[in-house]
């Protein structure tokens, strides 16, 4: 039996030393509930921007507004080598917990200056950072936001009771990102979403059966006063505040696609949820083990560009 706590709370938005604070918070609460694998959403370091899909006017071209929202968040964003992480690090050693974190990573010195991707990081029990993922390809609005990641970070990690990786969001859709982490053998695989809508859950139920592995999908909590204040509400956002552009959603598939924990909507707070010995794991692979016996690598070839870009 695993314990994991799906953080559903909200940062401190943009503001990465309160954001900081939080999770230290949240990650000292959640390892005195005796959870193992405490996991973050989507760019929870320092909030996801789904301001570009509700506010008006942010696709104008050098529009200033948006331009100082994009620059509250690089200032705010965590670098890999920088304080914040190692701050993360030493949580994970002090409490003997792992961390999934999602982050907006920033590179302020060296090259690819000025670049900030969407980003996942795996943290171990002894505080060792030992995946460091950027998002493949920015969805949609989001290419206003985060450059490309990589191919470093397709990576399976081993973890006291399990085999972990992460996703982030249409990465999920990738079908070669998704052959890569099922041949890294994960007993739970973590999706990180702006929030799990409807096809998020049928994205969390089909990676779950096709890599016969846990799920577990993590939504955000973000109301509208959250949004940065640069940037002007539409007028039904303006009158309420406190409504929520990101409602969570957080859920938990089998690897045979069951339901373990179905969509979690409105709860702004830690969600506990058990999984089984993942040993549990190998009998649905006798019918489909897309990396073993229903792969084909006499008819299909395929190579991973594992280098960094940018450090």
């Amino acid at each position: 039996m695993i314990k994991i706590a799906i953080v559903q709370e909200g940062p401190e938005y943009y503001n990465l030393k309160r954001s900081l604070r939080k999770a230290e918070v949240i990650i000292a609460k959640a390892a005195k509930a005796k959870s193992e694998i405490i996991a973050f959403g989507e760019c929870w370091l320092t909030g996801y921007a789904a301001w570009m899909d509700y506010c008006p006017n942010v696709g104008i071209w050098d529009h200033e507004p948006v331009k100082e929202a994009w620059a509250t968040m690089y200032d705010n964003a965590p670098e890999i080598g920088g304080p914040e992480v190692k701050k993360l690090c030493n949580l994970a050693k002090k409490y003997k917990v792992t961390i999934v974190m999602g982050m907006n990573e920033a590179i302020k010195k060296g090259k690819g200056n000025g670049s900030l991707y969407n980003t996942v990081i795996i943290i171990n029990q002894k505080g060792k950072l030992v995946n460091h993922h950027r998002k493949l390809m920015p969805t949609y609005t989001e290419k206003l936001i985060h450059s490309s990641g990589d191919g470093a970070g397709l990576n399976v990690v081993e973890i006291p009771k399990a085999r972990i990786g992460a996703l982030i969001c249409w990465e999920h859709w990738m079908p070669m990102a998704r052959q890569v982490m099922h041949d890294g053998a994960e007993d739970i695989h973590f999706a990180l979403w702006p929030m799990v809508k409807e096809m998020h859950q049928v994205a969390t139920r089909q990676y779950a059966f096709e890599g016969r592995c846990y799920v577990v999908s993590i939504g955000q909590m973000m109301k509208a006063k959250d949004t940065p204040s640069q940037l002007a509400l539409p007028k039904h956002l303006k009158k309420n505040p406190d409504e929520y552009v990101l409602s969570g959603g957080s859920c938990v598939a089998a690897p045979d696609g069951s339901w373990i924990l179905e969509s979690q909507y409105d709860i702004d707070d830690i969600i506990y949820v058990k999984i089984p010995d993942v040993k549990t794991n190998t009998k649905e692979k006798m019918n489909l083990a897309v990396s073993g016996h229903y792969q084909r690598p006499d008819v299909f070839e395929y190579s991973v560009n594992r280098r960094r870009l940018t450090e």
